[in-house]
């Protein structure tokens, strides 16, 4: 059996059309939904993300605005600036790209962020209203992971899921999330002693640690379902993901490809978060 594909691509134009449909019904109401990101130094791969990231606001018909300030720009200036945005009632969404330059403390900035105009989902208090089922921001990778599932019909409940990967960014939220629709999640890790055992137990297997062939066609049971979330290059330097996808896609149930699978899913989800920010404005 050869996987069917979750297309990111096409689940993000379906997604994103309703992002626009909302934001008109919200314009109407003299609301613009507003996004501001902050750029800090010339990581090119960060320049990428951004870019990305305004293209899509101007897409979907938001108001954006991109700050680009050099690799020099202290701790306190970047705090500033955040705290301006705070308070600046056009901008209902806060983005600072990460990684930050090493003299800045990246969770103190974080935290000088409105937990209301947090649509990065990283802010203690987005962190703890996932982990208690109190409504926020959720983090945009695990959050495109879920709408994924969901795109399939893919009924959770039950089902045994394993996570590669314990970031505060995609690992840890991602097992809160499905934790939430009642499948029985493992966490694997650098420290799990048999990564294999454990994948090929899963349902669903999401890898999330930026390594390339971290999950091969023989750790994966048939018909699982698996969703890519590494970005990396390969030996002829295309991107490719965490996962063997030519050897896992003629084992698994439902696979996502990288490019065009979790990629565009992450920025869409972060529309949905400024859109939805804006709209309590009018709730």
């Amino acid at each position: 059996m050869t996987a069917q594909l979750i297309d990111g691509n096409a689940l993000s134009r379906q997604l994103r059309a309703d992002v626009s449909a909302r934001v008109a019904a919200l314009k109407a109401k003299g609301i613009t939904p507003g996004l501001a990101v902050i750029l800090v130094g010339d990581n090119p791969a960060s320049q990428v993300y951004v870019r990305n990231k305004v293209k899509a606001c101007e897409d979907t018909g938001m108001h954006s605005v991109l700050e680009r300030w050099p690799a020099t720009l202290s701790e306190n200036e970047l705090l500033a600036r955040v705290d301006a945005l705070n308070r600046d009632a056009s901008i209902h969404g806060i983005l600072v790209q990460l990684p930050l330059p090493a003299h800045i403390d990246a969770q103190k900035v974080i935290e000088a962020i409105s937990p209301a105009k947090d649509v990065d989902g990283f802010h203690i208090a987005s962190a703890g209203a996932l982990m208690t089922g109190m409504p926020g921001f959720w983090p945009c990778t695990p959050y495109g992971c879920m709408k994924m599932l969901e795109s399939v019909g893919y009924q959770l409940k039950g089902k045994h899921a394993v996570v590669i990967g314990r970031s505060n960014i995609v690992g840890k939220p991602m097992a809160l999330m499905l934790l939430q629709q009642n499948a029985t999640v493992t966490i694997c890790h650098s420290g799990t002693r048999d990564l294999k055992a454990m994948t090929l137990q899963a349902d669903v297997i999401v890898a999330a640690v930026g390594k390339r062939n971290v999950l091969t066609a023989d750790m994966v049971k048939p018909g699982a379902v698996v969703l890519d979330v590494g970005m990396n290059r390969n030996d002829e330097g295309k991107l490719c993901g965490d996962v063997d996808f030519d050897g896992v896609k003629e084992v698994a149930g439902w696979i996502s490809p990288v490019p065009g699978g979790v990629g565009p899913m992450t920025i869409t989800m972060l529309m949905v978060n400024t859109l939805e920010s804006a709209e309590r404005l009018v709730a």
